[in-house]
């Protein structure tokens, strides 16, 4: 296993101990989140770390095509089912982004069915900058607040990098079937 792939496992590894320190009621107080949230940004970093070393080297492999792909689903549905734990998000938020997520790899399916490779576009990256940018925040804002008058900023920032995210979700989903509406045709 080159050392792209070996990032991505690293970063499915990493997910149930986020969820632990996220979710945990134990006696550690603020630690905890602190902990999820270190954990969160390390898991970030490998995909990032991942894809990079991977081009650069030639070092892309169909397991790196499928599984790093699915570690990034994993670990921001995990984050964001959790935030709904901890009243964080609205649930409706995250039905819509787990439903683009579910469509777009359907229709990844499709189109390698027919020998078609879609590549992640400019909204798509765009979303999950945000995605992750909202996390990150609202996990931050589970362990402290940073107010100016009656304002809890962080909260502000998370809520704004969230709709940022939720809109970009529908934009991006609209974006791959408009460009791809070939595949949905029935290939003979």
């Amino acid at each position: 296993m080159n050392l792209p792939n070996k990032l991505t496992m690293f970063r499915v590894i990493l997910i149930p101990f986020f969820v632990f320190f996220l979710l945990t009621d134990i006696e550690l107080g603020r630690v905890a989140p602190i902990l999820a949230l270190i954990i969160f940004i390390v898991a970030s970093l490998t995909d990032m770390l991942d894809g990079k070393i991977a081009r650069k080297y030639n070092l892309v492999t169909n397991f790196g095509k499928f599984m790093d792909p699915l570690a990034d689903k994993l670990l921001v549905c995990s984050a964001m089912i959790c935030l709904i734990e901890l009243d964080r998000i609205p649930s409706w938020i995250v039905i819509i982004i787990i439903a683009r997520e579910f469509i777009i790899s359907g229709f990844r399916l499709i189109a390698a069915d027919h020998q078609i490779v879609i590549a992640a576009s400019m909204w798509g990256k765009f979303k999950t900058t945000f995605q992750m940018a909202a996390i990150i925040l609202l996990i931050l804002n589970c362990a402290c607040s940073l107010r100016i008058g009656n304002v809890d900023v962080i909260y502000v920032l998370a809520q704004i990098a969230l709709y940022a995210a939720l809109v970009l979700t529908v934009i991006s989903l609209i974006d791959y079937l408009v460009k791809n509406r070939a595949v949905l045709k029935e290939q003979d």
